[in-house]
């Protein structure tokens, strides 16, 4: 035999596995697919005239090809074969025809870019106040994080369906030197101005990268072992967003700002330079030997424009809603109602659209609309619960900036362990339901607990509180991605991907935006029904209005209300003003509890298949 014909003959005896980036499904009712090309072995005199096909488990003269792979693909879920059931490890570990050490190094590759990008989302956290001290403009510290996560969040689902039209090299390239010179950007920023844009065009970067790597692990690696790398995926997220977090206000001080992102760009060249060689430059192209000009005119540009247009402007409302600027002011009131003209249209032209960016049908089909919308509330939770809980420490429990950001140290450590080993139990047990219930469990036990807290608790206790949620995120986000990429055809992986995390974002947005605006409004009624006036010691109704308009400004000025206010008053106001804040913060986590409990039932009718299950 030629080296061309044993190859042929090795890959034509071997059963199909969870490698196999062809995995077939069968309509109902449909023929059995027809067998590709590599699947025919070459004949010989020893050859059986009925052949046993590996995977089917059926005997039937050797199947016939036209060069191509006619797989039947099903719209609601891929599966693999029985064989897949018993051995989990198959004959080929990666698809995409991509060998061991490639993909190794391809990985590093796609981790340490992913690091960077957590790494630098969080490092602000701690090191905005020296930033804003930097430029003398502390009141536009808020401006820092949400022109990152406004662009990083409205171009997720273009970059999806982009990288199916030009390939997932050229759009995670792309994305890699957007960020490399924006971190130098943020580097050398001269103004405050400067540096909000840098952080705007870092977003932009960081959104693309960890779109792509997410994408680009779905056409690496099999459904069956995906859970496995996801696991490391989460390990990488958890200690670069504690790392950043922890690090920033350290390196700000020691170091000085400008080098917490100057130590980010000798790593980020070292990455580039090897993406552009290790990573193929086929991987993920839907339609190959044609020219980009060819492949871009089947491009949803409207849709795209529309999409993008109304994310932008729907967190833009969002974010700069009653926390930057009023609800009322100009800007809030033109984006809102940007996005309300602008979404409709683009549901409409989407409908229409050959190749939508974001497929309506994935919005309305069982289970990936439950799952979607599932990870849209379970975001929203997580970041309420995020938001407001520090909220209630520094305003109802009086603990210091610091001390209430230590809190949530653990449970974010919960939360990534949570989800390393969620990945591998679903790689394990083969099953997607699971983690996704647990999940929303999770989330409804933990509500629940957080509308039971109260003062003079151990710490520890609060520390447990937010354990449930934590452990919620881990099990549902981890698992619910696995779940919907096995219920999509692979052709599907990259725009499913974007329109799941972008889903996500805005969930986060919303968690923010609407819990904020629950815990102000009700804190306003309970500050005017709390606080009592007495003329007789000055304490009228025009004092009355500018203690409820200082404690909803600062939060800090709560613990020196007893101080300032002379005699016993100054004791009772604070405690006022203290049962005004809880009471404030636990409508909205009863509020949180009602969307867990549609969490909940979003997940529960849904059924999944087994991975390497066979209809």
């Amino acid at each position: 035999m030629t080296r061309a014909q044993e190859s042929l003959a090795h890959r034509g005896s071997t059963a199909p596995s969870s490698g196999d980036n062809r995995h077939s499904r069968q309509l109902d009712g449909a023929p059995s697919p027809v067998a590709s090309c590599e699947e025919i072995s070459v004949p010989t005199e020893r050859t059986p005239l009925l052949q046993s096909h590996a995977g089917d488990g059926e005997l039937g003269p050797p199947r016939a090809s036209n060069g191509k792979s006619n797989t039947y693909v099903s719209s609601t879920a891929i599966e693999a074969s029985d064989d897949d059931d018993n051995d989990a490890s198959g004959d080929r570990q990666f698809m995409s025809e991509t060998d061991y050490k490639r993909f190794i190094a391809i990985f590093l590759v796609l981790m340490l870019t992913h690091f960077i990008a957590c790494f630098d989302g969080t490092i602000m956290a701690s090191s905005h106040p020296v930033i804003t001290s930097y430029f003398k403009s502390s009141n536009s510290a808020s401006w820092l994080s949400t022109a990152f996560l406004l662009t990083s969040s409205a171009f997720q689902p273009v970059v999806g369906r982009l990288s199916d039209a030009v390939g997932r090299k050229p759009i995670f390239v792309g994305g890699l030197s957007i960020f490399t010179f924006a971190t130098i950007w943020c580097a050398l920023a001269q103004s405050m101005l400067s540096f909000i844009f840098a952080r705007a065009a870092c977003g932009l970067g960081a959104g693309s990268m960890m779109s792509m790597v997410s994408i680009m692990m779905s056409d690496l690696v099999p459904i069956e072992r995906r859970g496995i790398y996801q696991s490391y995926v989460n390990i990488t997220y958890g200690i670069a967003s504690s790392s950043g977090a922890a690090m920033g206000g350290f390196m700000a001080d020691t170091l000085g700002w400008r080098w917490e992102f100057g130590i980010q760009v000798f790593p980020l060249i070292i990455c580039l330079s090897i993406a552009m060689f290790i990573i193929p430059s086929d991987l993920g192209l839907q339609s190959k030997g044609i020219s980009v000009a060819q492949a871009m005119s089947s491009f949803d540009f409207v849709g795209s424009f529309l999409l993008t247009t109304s994310t932008t402007f729907l967190i833009l409302g969002l974010t700069v809603g009653g926390n930057i600027l009023p609800w009322s002011h100009p800007l809030t009131v033109s984006s809102l109602v940007i996005f309300g003209i602008c979404f409709p249209v683009c549901l409409w032209v989407e409908s229409r659209a050959k190749l939508p960016v974001m497929p309506l049908n994935l919005l309305h089909s069982r289970p990936r609309a439950n799952i979607i919308f599932s990870n849209f509330v379970a975001a929203f939770l997580m970041n309420a619960i995020l938001f407001n809980a520090p909220l209630y420490f520094q305003a109802v429990l009086l603990t210091s900036a610091t001390t209430s950001g230590l809190y949530l140290v653990v449970p974010t450590a919960v939360a990534s362990l949570t989800g390393t080993a969620t990945g591998f139990l679903v790689t394990y047990t083969r099953r997607l339901k699971w983690p996704i219930m647990s999940g929303t469990i999770c989330y409804l036990l933990g509500t629940s607990l957080m509308c039971c807290m109260h003062r003079g608790l151990p710490s520890v206790v609060y520390l447990l509180l937010l354990f449930p949620c934590s452990a919620g995120q881990g099990f549902q986000f981890p698992g619910s991605f696995i779940a919907v990429l096995a219920a999509s055809a692979q052709e599907e992986q990259a725009v499913v991907s974007s329109t799941l995390m972008l889903w996500r974002s805005l969930g986060s947005v919303l968690g923010i935006g609407a819990t904020s605006l629950i815990v102000q409004n009700s804190l306003l009624s309970f500050l005017h029904q709390y606080i009592t006036v007495n003329p007789a010691e000055g304490r009228d109704e025009v004092w009355k209005a500018a203690i409820i308009e200082r404690v909803r400004g600062s939060i800090e000025s709560v613990a020196k209300l007893d101080k300032e206010i002379v005699g016993t008053a100054g004791k009772i106001v604070k405690e006022q003003v203290i049962q005004s804040y809880a009471d404030a913060i636990r409508i909205t986590f009863l509020c949180c509890v009602g969307l867990a409990v549609v969490n909940f039932f979003l997940i529960a009718p849904i059924k999944l298949p087994r991975l390497g299950s066979k209809k």
